[in-house]
C-alpha cells in the first residue's frame, strides 16, 4: 500500500529531550521530500509545530485539524496548507483517520495517548486497518511498548501488538 498521507499524532509541547523536536523535524524533512502529506492537529507550537514548520521548509504539504475548543490554547499554525476546525476532539480525531493512509505516533501527553488508543481500537475491531508506527525517540515510548507486551501476553489483544504497530527508533526508518 502506497502512503501519500501520514497523520502524526504529539505533542503541543516540545518535551524536555531536544530529540524529540529534532526527530519530528527529521520526519517533516523526510515526509516532504517524498510528497507525503502531513495531517496533524494544527498546532504552530511544540513538536506539532515543529513537524509543520519542517514540512513547510521543504515544501511540503501540511493540512492541520483543529477543534474549536483548543483554537486559542494550542495555537492554531495559520502558515500551513490548510486549517480545518472540527466541533470536537472526536471529530478531529475521525477527520485525520479519514484523510490518512496511515498512521505515526511521536512524543506526546495524554491526547498523544487517547489518538493512539483509539486508532488501535478501531484497528482491531477492523473499522479500518490502516498502519499504525511510533516514532521511539530516545525510548520515549519502551513502558508502553513493554506494556502492550503485557496486554498481549495476558490474553486482551485479538491480535499481535507487532502485527498493528511497527516501531521505529528513528524518523529514517519509516518504510516509504
Amino acid at each position: 500500500m502506497s502512503i501519500t498521507s501520514l497523520a502524526v499524532f504529539c505533542g503541543s509541547h516540545e518535551g524536555k529531550n531536544p530529540l524529540f523536536v529534532e526527530d519530528a523535524r527529521k520526519l517533516g524533512f523526510l515526509l516532504a521530500s517524498r510528497k507525503i502529506t502531513l495531517i496533524y492537529g494544527g498546532s504552530s507550537k511544540g513538536i506539532m509545530g515543529a513537524i509543520a514548520d519542517a514540512m513547510l521548509e521543504r515544501g511540503g504539504r501540511v493540512i492541520g485539524i483543529m477543534p474549536k475548543l483548543l483554537n486559542g490554547t494550542e495555537h492554531s499554525h495559520y502558515g500551513i496548507t490548510e486549517l480545518l476546525e472540527t466541533e470536537d476532539m472526536h471529530s478531529r480525531k475521525k477527520a485525520m483517520y479519514a484523510k490518512a493512509d496511515a498512521a505515526m505516533v511521536l512524543a506526546g501527553g495524554y491526547g498523544t495517548l487517547d489518538e493512539f488508543f483509539e486508532m488501535l481500537t478501531w484497528n482491531q475491531l477492523n473499522i479500518h486497518d490502516k498502519k499504525i508506527y511510533i516514532l521511539n525517540s530516545g525510548g520515549f515510548y519502551d513502558h508502553l511498548i513493554r506494556h502492550l507486551e503485557v496486554m498481549e501476553s495476558e490474553g486482551f489483544l485479538y491480535k499481535n501488538v507487532l502485527e498493528q504497530v511497527t516501531i521505529l527508533s528513528r524518523p529514517e526508518d519509516f518504510p516509504i
